[in-house]
């Protein structure tokens, strides 16, 4: 699978963390920036991994930023896009299965590293449940 992932400085040391760790996994990953502390607009990244999204360059995508919020509301501006904050196991599984989110955003400030992978993982391997919840997704 192709993932793209950005974050902003908050976001930042987590990236790169999950970069190696998706890279050990098999995935091929696509790095969207930021690539340091220094502090930033996180639209400049979100929109470049919305753009991704958009145009197939990858399948799926992680962001985060601090609390999530700005990456999300960024990355749904963007046709294709179905971007998701989660901070916890349970909401990364139904985004996928009832939402089939392709943005997986993750709030750095907010969640410790395990979690975020951990929520990562689940929503890798999470399928989406189609049914009732793709009538729903079509009406976005």
């Amino acid at each position: 699978m192709r993932i793209g992932v950005c974050s902003d400085h908050a976001g930042f040391e987590y990236k790169d963390r999950i970069i190696s760790y998706l890279l050990g996994k098999g995935h091929e990953v696509v790095n969207y920036g930021t690539n340091s502390t220094e502090s930033c607009d996180y639209p400049d990244y979100a929109h470049a991994l919305g753009n991704a999204v958009d145009s197939g360059e990858v399948d799926c995508g992680i962001a985060l930023c601090g609390t999530g919020n700005g990456m999300a509301m960024t990355l749904n501006k963007h046709k294709k896009v179905r971007a998701a904050l989660s901070w916890g196991v349970a909401l990364a599984v139904l985004a996928k299965e009832h939402n089939n989110a392709n943005v997986l955003v993750l709030p750095a400030r907010f969640i410790s590293y395990r979690m975020a992978l951990a929520c990562i993982r689940a929503w890798l391997s999470t399928g989406f449940e189609a049914g009732r919840h793709l009538r729903r997704i079509e009406k976005i």
